[in-house]
């Protein structure tokens, strides 16, 4: 990276990412690191039984951006990483839309994967989103507020 490409560790942002654009960055001049490891969440179609329309996502502007801070300072101080990007987006998204890009670059791949999940499953519940789904139950549509599923704090909690 040039003094005038700095990279940007911490993207919140309603527009989409492209996949391929992300990793490049992450590669870019980076010789020093064997492993890219990347993940991609997507908005589905269905969750607990209803038919999902669209996932509204909605946060908290500079807490969030120091919450993902500290989520990758954590896993930089716990494993030999090097880059880390984390893209998080805003606003209405419809299904099969991009939500949340997380990649890391380290020598090894064993690094890159842990940092990568614990990144992802510390973003789940410290990071301040909220949600809101769109769904439809019986021909009936309405929207819910989506509170943070025991399934992800449990997960997050074996990272203590």
């Amino acid at each position: 990276m040039t003094s005038q490409d700095p990279f940007k560790e911490i993207s919140i942002q309603t527009e989409d990412f492209s996949l391929a654009d992300e990793v490049a960055l992450l590669e870019k001049n980076n010789l020093t690191d064997g492993a890219v490891v990347t993940f991609t969440g997507r908005v589905r179609n269905n969750n607990n039984g209803n038919s999902v329309t669209s996932l509204t996502l909605e946060h908290y502007p500079g807490m969030t951006e120091k919450s993902l801070a500290k989520i990758i300072k954590q896993a930089k101080e716990q494993w030999h990483i090097g880059r880390v990007k984390v893209i998080h987006r805003i606003g209405e998204l419809h299904i099969g839309e991009q939500i949340v890009f997380v990649g890391v670059t380290s020598k090894h791949r064993q690094d890159a994967y842990a940092a990568n999940e614990f990144i992802m499953d510390y973003l789940k519940v410290k990071a301040p989103f909220w949600k809101k789904e769109k769904i439809t139950n019986a021909g009936k549509t309405s929207e819910n507020w989506l509170a943070a599923k025991s399934s992800d704090t449990d997960k997050a909690d074996l990272w203590s």
